[in-house]
């Protein structure tokens, strides 16, 4: 009995003991969480550190030439610890007038004596993290290194620094869409995110200590791991052609109430972009890059793409543009569907080449119904040889995928094929549009356009990109001779004669498209124009394109072409080489090859046999004209028919005269000696009942 008593108290003692103690922890427990939790928390954030990434310094972004388009400032957030273990008492409060002294005077948002109350409530309230100054640029933060305490460094003075980059363009609008930018939750754009594996860098390393109220600073003035510099991209981009581009722009975009527009210059022979501009309304009269326009926006071309169509008529042989087609007076009917040209005229019969110059509908589409109306796909296939049908795969990202109807889409129609040839029914970004331009000025070959030449990495180049070729030729040379005719002849003749230069050649082509409004054509138009220049011997393309002028002038040729002319004569006037060569060349062919002007085959044939001249003939009627390339004469077909009028421009007096006389006109002559220069009636219009003209020697 007493043995079960003994057990029984000792299993008390036990239990009362478990739950004092319990009761103890209890108590404690409470004690820490309500009155001495915010010390205990405060104690437990000081003992956290961590590594903090660091992000490294962004490579930047060059033209050309080495200019500045895109870089990274450093700016500096500025803190105080006044409770650093280094800074006594003594020397805080034997300093903290001075220091307060230099804030007030450099600041000038408050007095010495706030600066001072603040410093030293600081100082009392145990604050490790006094914010001194944000945003403080790099000769701010030196001033601020020398004043008292600080001057004494990060553990000694308590002055905690931290960098941070912002991104900067110096040059502001011009490319900026195209340079883009990297951000946050945002999708990159421009070469900033194409080429971010290179310009962003390695991120380092450095160890943080959380203190009260969960704000890090650094434990050390250094980083553990420092950040690798990022890589710098030089880009094809001349600085001083973008801005004459940008400004073109601008200034069109303006006149004529436009929403938008686009304009590149590239290179010819490598199809690097030396200029881009893209221009969009962000409020009334305000217009900044704010889409990439030219790479993005899929559009119908319209009369711009006539001249696939051309190039597809003419390599299988079906037109020589000295043939005649009937324009029937502007209007003709495609099934349930008319077809109009851009201007009314009364034309019936006129060449080819003048239907070209016009820029007919009527005409261009006739005669692709003709010869491809059974036959739809032999056209297409002639538009994917040229590439047509494929993105030029530029470095950004955004490009528009061209879109070419094929006969098995279940969309096609009877009126599809004639639409087609005169750029409806179909899609392509101006960029596109250009590689195919630049492809015909560069005897053929299709280049990749393209924005970056280099990497570079402390000014050593560490990876280059070349000119690469799409298409080696997208048609035959002879094809190609009549297609630069032709281009030659619109802005001499034709649609673009607006823009015609005394001091060098310009070709080309307009389109005026109207666009579509919710599958219906609307009274909105895209003015364009895109060509070459000097035409013979081309060193640059360029594409212009402006949407919904709403000035009441909307054809290509005056919207679109004036800017294009205008970067043209600025190029020409700031390119020395473009000059020369002209010299040059011609002393050089008036020495080993005579310049043919226009005039008799038979004539023609028997002076370059007889003087052993190399020559291609590509002729097979009475008159022929020429052009020389690479030291050879090139003879072809002069536009000749009875109900056309001749160009009889650059032609010796005599067979001017016997040309002329012969379709039944009485010829009037100014001058005595040299070639005709010009002539009082337009080449290819319909001879009707003309009975005399004018021509002028010189």
């Amino acid at each position: 009995m007493n043995i079960k008593k003994e057990i029984l108290w000792r299993i008390w003692v036990a239990f009362i003991f478990i739950c004092l103690l319990g009761g103890a922890v209890f108590v404690k427990a409470v004690q820490i969480q309500v009155s001495e939790g915010e010390y205990w928390k405060s104690f437990a954030d000081s003992l956290t550190t961590a590594y903090i990434s660091i992000e490294a310094e962004r490579g930047n972004v060059l033209s050309a030439d080495g200019r500045l388009l895109a870089t990274s400032l450093p700016f500096f957030e500025v803190r105080f610890d006044p409770n650093t273990e280094s800074i006594t008492d003594e020397l805080f409060y034997s300093k903290v007038d001075s220091l307060a002294f230099n804030m007030s005077a450099f600041f000038g948002d408050a007095s010495e004596i706030e600066y001072k109350r603040r410093l030293v409530n600081a100082r009392l309230n145990g604050n490790r993290y006094l914010l001194i100054k944000q945003n403080a640029n790099y000769h701010e933060l030196m001033e601020m290194r020398s004043w008292p305490i600080f001057r004494k460094g990060r553990f000694r003075g308590g002055m905690i620094v931290i960098q941070q980059n912002r991104r900067v363009t110096p040059f502001r609008l011009l490319a900026h869409r195209t340079i883009g930018y990297v951000r946050p939750d945002v999708q990159p754009v421009g070469l900033e995110g194409a080429f971010d594996e290179y310009l962003s860098g390695v991120e380092g390393k450095r160890l943080m200590q959380r203190i009260s109220g969960g704000t890090w600073v650094p434990i050390n003035d250094e980083d553990e791991i420092k950040p690798q510099h990022g890589k710098d991209i030089v880009t094809t981009i001349d600085v001083n052609l973008q801005d004459v581009v940008e400004n073109a722009l601008l200034k069109a975009i303006k006149t004529h109430g436009a929403s938008h527009g686009t304009a590149v210059l590239m290179e010819v022979s490598t199809g690097q972009i030396k200029a881009i501009a893209n221009l969009g309304e962000i409020e009334k009269g305000r217009y900044w890059e704010k889409y990439n326009y030219a790479i993005g926006e899929g559009t119908e071309p319209g009369s711009t793409f006539k001249t696939a169509a051309m190039i597809a008529l003419l390599e299988d042989g079906y037109i020589h543009i000295n043939d005649s087609v009937d324009l029937n007076r502007g209007r003709y009917n495609f099934f349930d569907l008319v077809m109009r040209d851009a201007e009314q005229h009364d034309n019936r019969r006129v060449t080819i080449q003048r239907a070209f110059d016009m820029s007919s509908n009527v005409g261009i589409s006739r005669l692709i119904q003709q010869h491809y109306g059974s036959q739809p796909h032999k056209f297409i296939n002639h538009l994917k040889k040229m590439d047509l049908d494929k993105p030029v795969g530029i470095e950004i990202r955004g490009e528009a995928t061209p879109f070419i109807k094929d006969p098995s889409n279940p969309d096609w129609s009877g009126t599809t094929l004639p639409w087609m040839a005169v750029g409806y029914e179909l899609q392509l970004a101006p960029i596109q549009i250009l590689a195919f331009y630049n492809a015909i000025a560069n005897n053929g070959k299709m280049m990749k356009p393209y924005l970056v030449q280099s990497i570079q990495q402390y000014g050593n180049v560490i990876e280059s990109f070349e000119p690469e070729v799409l298409n080696s030729s997208i048609t035959s040379q002879k094809t190609l001779e009549d297609i630069r005719l032709l281009l030659e002849s619109v802005v001499e003749n034709g649609t673009g004669r607006v823009i015609r230069s005394d001091s060098y050649k310009i070709a080309g082509k307009t389109g005026t498209t109207q666009i579509a409004d919710a599958g219906t054509y609307s009274d909105k138009y895209q003015s364009s124009f895109v060509g070459y220049f000097p035409a013979d011997n081309p060193e640059y393309s360029c594409i212009v394109v402006i949407q919904k002028p709403t000035s009441g002038i909307y054809y290509g040729g005056h919207v679109a072409g004036p800017v294009f002319k205008e970067i043209a004569d600025h190029v020409y006037s700031m390119s020395i080489p473009m000059h020369l060569p002209v010299n040059l060349y011609v002393q050089e062919e008036t020495v080993s090859v005579p310049i043919l002007r226009p005039g008799s085959a038979y004539d023609a044939r028997f002076l370059l046999k007889n003087l052993g001249l190399l020559y291609e003939d590509y002729s097979d009627t009475e008159w022929i004209s020429s052009r020389i390339t690479n030291n050879k004469i090139h003879l072809s077909n002069l536009s000749v028919n009875k109900e056309n009028i001749p160009d009889v421009r650059g032609m010796g007096l005599k067979d001017a005269i016997y040309l002329l006389e012969n379709m039944g006109l009485t010829v009037e002559i100014i001058g005595s000696r040299g070639r005709v220069i010009r002539q009082s009636l337009t080449p290819g219009q319909m001879l009707n009942n003309s009975t005399q003209i004018t021509i002028e020697l010189g």
